[in-house]
């Protein structure tokens, strides 16, 4: 569970100082669902280089919970670095949160609790082909729901962008566990390292559009609920995720209540604005509008 809070750590923190990028990197009157020309320009900001740094950092950390614990505890630990982002926003961009949202953060660290308390050890099930091609599958049509969203109105297209990077996100979760042999040539030739693959990074794609689009809170809690939810069922049902015994309810109620708190944070997808500082030049500005 440490790995897991770490790479909630990690991510919610890139979060933060990826929105911002993605916002001054956004060409105005722009609208198209999915811009790969817009991951480029943020590629050219400091903050989201760094923010790639961090989430590589989590990543490893994620890998190495997924392989110790439940998918579903994985997961609401992920969804709890909306917490972190919160807390990172108030700190460094003086964003102000209410009595009812610090609340939240109380809510996500009590879920988070419980699922440790009960989460048993990593499941067994070594998953079928089916369940691996499923995933490339899955990664492919996130892409073509991205190309999509540009033709929706502001709210739905938010809510897609945001679902689809959160499933891309699943997709991730679920190939880890898929992939037993790291052998290169083994890799080469396993489908759950190329839906691995094309998952995170459609996410990555998607999530970015999403952070200067329409609803980012929309965004946002559609993500949460993408990558905590589908992943979540894949690992009791397929992959023999456990509870420790008796403690079923424990591990229930806690994932409810980690997801809740998260959603309840989920405007923190978006980093709030803050002034630029003087040694940043006009393309560094920020255009969050919190």
């Amino acid at each position: 569970m440490i790995c897991a809070l770490g790479a909630a750590v990690c991510f919610g923190t890139a979060s933060v100082l990826q929105a911002v990028a993605a916002r001054a990197a956004a060409e105005p009157g722009s609208d198209a669902g999915v811009d790969p020309a817009l991951l480029l320009r943020a590629l050219r900001q400091w903050r989201y280089v760094a923010g790639l740094a961090l989430d590589g950092c989590g990543f490893v950390l994620q890998i190495i919970a997924l392989r110790s614990l439940p998918i579903y505890a994985v997961g609401a630990a992920l969804a709890a670095s909306l917490a972190v982002t919160a807390v990172v926003a108030a700190r460094l961009l003086g964003a102000r949160l209410s009595g009812v949202e610090w609340t939240a953060v109380g809510v996500v660290c009590a879920g988070l609790g419980m699922l440790g308390l009960a989460s048993g050890g990593e499941g067994h099930g070594s998953g079928s082909a089916a369940l691996t091609w499923s995933m490339l599958g899955i990664a492919l049509g996130i892409l073509l729901i991205g190309a999509a969203a540009g033709r929706l109105p502001e709210r739905p297209r938010a809510l897609v962008l945001g679902l689809g990077a959160g499933c891309g996100f699943g997709v991730v979760e679920v190939t880890v566990r898929l992939i037993d042999d790291v052998s290169p040539a083994a890799l080469l030739a396993d489908p759950a390292v190329y839906a691995l693959l094309l998952g995170g990074g459609s996410a990555f794609l998607l999530l970015t559009s999403a952070l200067q689009r329409g609803s980012v809170t929309t965004a946002t809690a559609g993500m949460v609920l993408g990558e905590t939810v589908g992943p979540a069922l894949v690992g009791v049902v397929w992959l023999g995720d456990r509870t420790r015994e008796g403690l079923e309810w424990v591990a229930v109620a806690g994932f409810v209540v980690a997801v809740a708190g998260a959603l309840a944070l989920a405007r923190f997808g978006e980093a709030p604005a803050r002034a630029p500082g003087p040694a940043e030049g006009a393309g560094e500005r920020d255009h969050c509008g919190k």
